[in-house]
């Protein structure tokens, strides 16, 4: 007993500090927020559109657009276009579809919070109900588990979300809100269905990353129903292929009001 206690006295505070100040410990090829030099023209669109096996990039109304929610953060648009560069910074979730779009030009809307449209703060209602407690109800919809593994490790004691009141619940019945991963295969469509009637209202819909979003690169086949998504009309958007346990952590306790 004593050997244990001493073992864990030396083994000191293991939490991770959240929010977090400065960039936390990424792996040297994390892929961030993309930016796009302002001067990117049609020729930079059309070089990385061809190379994009997501279809994420467009050319509209003379500029060029990078969709994260299409996005698998691969970077071969950025090998074969200098215009796009991928950042370090790991706050990617939006409350608005649209947000997810990136154009040229634009800035860093969590850097210049004055200089953008996007929207970075939740519906107060949504804050008034769930600032204190959070209870979500995970389903995978036939993803490849990348994005799981990773909401997985919030629960672990370095992450912790429960600090902030937030856990996952086994029942829909008891959740507050469904989070949801992969593409939404066909064999999964009506369990999801069924899973997001059962929660009691109000609730919340989490589309966590790029396959729950848009397909991801399933969006073009038969075997799924990215389409019933759309359907749910997510609350939050947490795009990344799959997204970094920060990114989610940060899109979490920012839908619940703790950070600003």
């Amino acid at each position: 007993m004593f050997k244990a206690i001493l073992a864990r006295i030396k083994q000191g505070y293991k939490t991770g500090k959240f929010p977090l100040k400065g960039e936390p410990k990424l792996p040297d090829n994390f892929m961030g927020r993309p930016e796009i030099a302002a001067d990117a023209g049609e020729a930079d669109a059309k070089a990385a559109a061809a190379v994009c096996p997501c279809k994420a990039i467009s050319y509209e109304n003379g500029k060029l657009c990078l969709d994260m929610g299409k996005c698998i953060f691969c970077g071969k648009c950025a090998a074969v276009c200098p215009k796009i560069k991928f950042t370090k910074d790991w706050r990617l979730a939006a409350f608005r579809r649209e947000d997810l779009i990136i154009r040229a030009g634009d800035k860093n809307p969590f850097t210049n919070p004055t200089e953008t449209t996007v929207q970075l703060t939740p519906p107060k209602e949504i804050v008034k109900l769930y600032k204190n407690s959070l209870k979500l109800r995970e389903v995978s919809a036939g993803g490849c588990a990348a994005c799981e593994l990773d909401f997985n490790v919030l629960g672990t004691l370095a992450w912790d979300m429960g600090r902030f009141g937030i856990s996952v619940v086994a029942s829909p019945r008891h959740a507050d809100g469904i989070l949801v991963t992969g593409p939404i295969s066909k064999n999964m469509a009506l369990a999801l269905e069924k899973t997001h009637t059962a929660m009691p209202e109000p609730n919340v819909t989490i589309a966590c990353g790029t396959c729950a979003i848009s397909g991801g690169i399933y969006a073009d086949s038969a075997e799924t129903s990215p389409e019933l998504m759309e359907k749910f009309k997510p609350d939050l958007f947490i795009p990344g292929c799959p997204p970094h346990p920060a990114t989610t952590l940060d899109a979490l306790v920012r839908l619940c009001g703790i950070l600003k």
